[in-house]
């Protein structure tokens, strides 16, 4: 565990960390890039959508970019990253999960925190789509984990030069804990409002276009009315849906604490110990991480925050950080 070469501090009116969370969805101006979606199509009839950016050479670097729950390859953290990545000459790719890029998925299952096999299916896809380029991926919030577990699950047959996973729920079942006190019932809330509608939205596909089949595999599960928490939506669509025998048994295998210790990618993980989403006991332990990742924890930054500068002027941490360590991979030490 260590601290950041440049430690994170918090824009002086941003220091509360749901401001900090909060500020890039609500405040920020996302930029506009040009980008070339391609359609990836998985062996069980399903699609992913990836959003192409940056410079078309085979031998630049590039980056695959995981976006948190309910959110897309439009989220504000994946553009601007996206953006810093071009202006250093890297290209970059940002996945859509199953069901994110605006238009439903085919399948009833869609993706959770442990989908490290539909992670996989992408990376073969770029190497065999750009065998010269290094390549690297980031993970926000369930992209972290995800990617983490991905990491841990593929040892030294990762395929990645480097990895960065930011503001990381290690424990998905302290974290379903943690954003059903105080505050952070406003998150949740958010988050089970999208879910339902990430649901809804693949019934009227299914019963659109006739596959009665699919539609009465997500009815069979139960009523989207009542669910107020991850534990409650978790059990009712996610388990079974995704082959765990209940939201316990999903939580304790994919939950990426548990796969740490076999990580042989370089990794950086930077996390802030105010996240409103992870108890400060759910952070791994120094001896919880293998040789290969480095850990930093900042006192502030929120849930993919890290918002510094000032408000008029507002300076993103992360889109400085992450390129800035990716880079240092293939530079003497």
């Amino acid at each position: 565990m260590t601290t950041a070469q440049r430690p994170f501090s918090p824009a002086r009116l941003l220091r509360n960390p749901h401001l900090q969370t909060l500020w890039g969805s609500l405040c920020r101006r996302t930029p506009h890039l040009e980008r070339q979606r391609e359609r990836l199509w998985l062996e069980d009839g399903d699609f992913l959508d990836l959003d192409w950016h940056g410079p078309h050479d085979a031998t630049a670097p590039l980056v695959l970019l995981l976006h948190g729950l309910t959110g897309s390859s439009s989220s504000h953290y994946i553009l601007g990253l996206q953006q810093r990545l071009e202006a250093q000459g890297w290209a970059s790719v940002a996945l859509n999960w199953r069901g994110c890029s605006g238009e439903p998925n085919l399948l009833p299952r869609g993706y959770h925190s442990g989908v490290s096999e539909d992670v996989l299916h992408v990376i073969r896809h770029l190497q065999a789509k750009r065998p010269l380029a290094p390549l690297h991926a980031v993970g926000y919030s369930l992209g972290g984990n995800v990617l983490l577990k991905y990491l841990g699950e593929t040892g030294e047959e990762s395929g990645l030069r480097g990895a960065v996973a930011v503001s990381v729920p290690f424990r998905l079942d302290h974290c379903a804990e943690r954003i059903d006190r105080g505050f952070s019932k406003v998150y949740q809330a958010h988050f089970m409002r999208a879910l339902i509608a990430y649901v809804r939205d693949k019934q009227r596909s299914f019963a659109h276009n006739g596959h009665a089949d699919r539609l009465a595999a997500l009815e069979s599960l139960g009523s989207l009315e009542g669910m107020r928490t991850f534990w409650d939506f978790d059990g009712r669509f996610t388990a079974p849906l995704h082959g765990y025998a209940d939201a316990d048994d999903y939580y304790r295998r994919a939950s990426s604490r548990y796969y740490l210790g076999e990580i042989r990618t370089p990794t950086l993980i930077i996390q802030a110990s105010d996240d409103p989403f992870v108890f400060p006991h759910s952070v791994p332990e120094p001896d919880e991480l293998s040789a290969s990742t480095q850990l930093e924890l900042h006192a502030r930054g929120g849930h993919v925050g890290f918002i510094g500068g000032s408000m008029r002027r507002t300076d993103y941490y992360l889109e400085t950080r992450i390129p800035q360590w990716l880079t240092g991979l293939d530079q003497p030490h």
